[in-house]
């Protein structure tokens, strides 16, 4: 209860903060690059609930079926100018605060993955499925995009194996400080796992 608390008031008090962002971005997002400016996947979360991620369009409309398909590499020619900018503050990914007030998502758990993924999980690597997926993690905190899949996984693990108050507030301090330095935001070896966009 006292996380979902925290998730609640802190999920309504950003998008409040960021409101005049968002609407200049709803605004913009359109008028470099046609159609909406919002993106949703599916995604699989708690207990292999699935739900649909809402984050602020940052490709060319219809790029799952361009180039390289669902995944998104560094100086990748579909993601527009605006989007390059929200990538790398992550501020394309502030519409998640929306998934956290419905409760489909959490400030801070593992990254929401996709079912094709979840399809490919042995039996522990499930045990990522058993918290609420979050908007940042130990996984982005350690490495981001630059880990390989199955560090990911591990990292993600041990996060739920040892889930504190304290941890959580390190991941936060060290979020903030990843999201302003940009760091990590694509692999330079190609996408860690081909079979769906990189989410980072």
């Amino acid at each position: 209860m006292l996380r979902r608390l925290f998730d609640l008031v802190i999920s309504a008090g950003v998008l409040v903060v960021c409101s005049p962002l968002l609407l200049f971005a709803l605004i913009a997002i359109p008028l470099e690059s046609r159609g909406s400016p919002i993106y949703r996947q599916r995604r699989v979360g708690l207990d292999g609930a699935q739900f649909e991620v809402i984050k602020l369009r940052t490709m060319v409309s219809g790029a799952e079926n361009l180039g390289a398909g669902l995944a998104v590499a560094q100086n990748d020619e579909r993601i527009t100018r605006l989007g390059a900018l929200l990538r790398r503050a992550s501020l394309d990914e502030l519409p998640n605060l929306v998934n956290v007030l419905r409760g489909e998502m959490a400030i801070i758990g593992p990254r929401p993955t996709v079912d094709a993924q979840v399809q490919q999980y042995t039996p522990r690597q499930r045990q990522r499925l058993s918290v609420r997926p979050g908007i940042t993690g130990w996984a982005q905190v350690n490495g981001r995009a630059g880990l390989t899949w199955n560090e990911r996984i591990e990292l993600d693990l041990w996060y739920i194996a040892h889930r504190t108050w304290k941890l959580d507030r390190q991941i936060l301090r060290r979020s903030f400080r990843t999201v302003f330095a940009g760091d990590a935001l694509y692999r330079t070896d190609g996408p860690a796992w081909t079979g769906a966009a990189e989410d980072e």
